[in-house]
């Protein structure tokens, strides 16, 4: 079955949210005469690249990453094609009828992801379309815009939708070789005691038959 690797490329100059500090690796061993191996740290912020917001992030009293469940980060989803959307995703952008019975779904906003500068101007999503997915039953929305809100919001109307159903969010997502369609999604988060988000490595692969 075909795999589709959607994760950002962590990397020292990639692109931070405004005020976050930069990825910085470093190696602590190198190999030479005295020493057979490399060995490496990294110090990253957890919003980095594509991420798994935990509830703890927009909730004081939310889930840290160590602390979610797993099973909502594996399973079937589908890739929806919004490109066209204008500021924000909003109802009318998306194909509702594709999203029948699906538990996960993912937004692409980009014909071609930001890999090499900050975008201020991202689509957000509409509180209103995140209210209508959990009606339905999704338990996880992803996309590959920094985030579901504006990037100058303080009032997280989408993430607080997003908290009302005790959904799930994936940031950052890299879907610009991905047909829309069904697919099964793997994206976990890292289990860090604490944390309001975490990297993920996010595939998607090729449903059989």
């Amino acid at each position: 079955m075909r795999i589709w690797d959607i994760s950002q490329t962590l990397r020292p100059d990639m692109p931070m949210w405004p005020g976050e500090p930069a990825l910085a690796l470093c190696r602590n061993a190198e190999i030479g005469a005295q020493c057979p191996v490399n060995v490496g740290a990294l110090d990253v912020p957890l919003h980095a690249g594509t991420h798994a917001d935990a509830p703890f992030h927009y909730d004081p009293h939310g889930a840290a990453s160590a602390e979610c469940d797993l099973d909502v980060y594996v399973g079937r989803c589908v890739v929806v094609d919004v490109r066209q959307a204008v500021d924000r995703v909003e109802a009318g952008d998306v194909a509702w009828e594709s999203l029948q019975g699906i538990e996960r779904v993912l937004f692409r906003t980009y014909a071609r992801f930001p890999a090499d500068h900050w975008d201020s101007n991202f689509t957000a999503i509409a509180p209103t379309v995140i209210a209508r997915l959990r009606e339905s039953g999704v338990r996880l929305v992803g996309t590959d815009a920094a985030s579901l809100d504006p990037e100058q919001s303080k009032t997280m109307d989408a993430h607080r939708e997003i908290l009302a159903g005790d959904m799930r969010i994936l940031e950052g997502l890299v879907l610009d070789e991905v047909p829309p369609g069904e697919y099964e999604l793997i994206a976990l988060p890292l289990k860090i005691a604490e944390a309001d988000a975490s990297p993920v490595r996010a595939i998607l692969r090729e449903i059989a038959g």
